[in-house]
């Protein structure tokens, strides 16, 4: 196994990741932007009040790019192993 090969492995995995994790923080950060702004409006400092919108936003967006999160991983992997015996030539 190469260094070229073992760095388009390790390239191809972070931009995975990196695909899979954004429309989760994204979320969290609108929904972090969207709270603070009412809180500025509003005059309300609670710490927590943050928390649970966030909750709700994440377990939304989980329920619904799980399926495509989770085959875009499996795929990965998939792909991974079937081509095993080209890595360890």
């Amino acid at each position: 196994m190469t260094v070229d090969v073992v760095m388009d492995i390790a390239r191809e995995a972070l931009l995975l990741i990196l695909k899979v994790s954004l429309p989760v923080l994204l979320v969290s950060m609108v929904i972090g932007l969207i709270v603070s702004i009412f809180q500025t409006v509003t005059s309300i400092q609670e710490q927590t009040l943050t928390f649970v919108p966030k909750v709700v936003g994440i377990f939304l967006t989980l329920m619904l790019l799980g399926d495509w999160m989770l085959n875009s991983m499996a795929n990965f992997a998939v792909e991974l192993w079937s081509s095993f015996n080209q890595y360890i030539h």
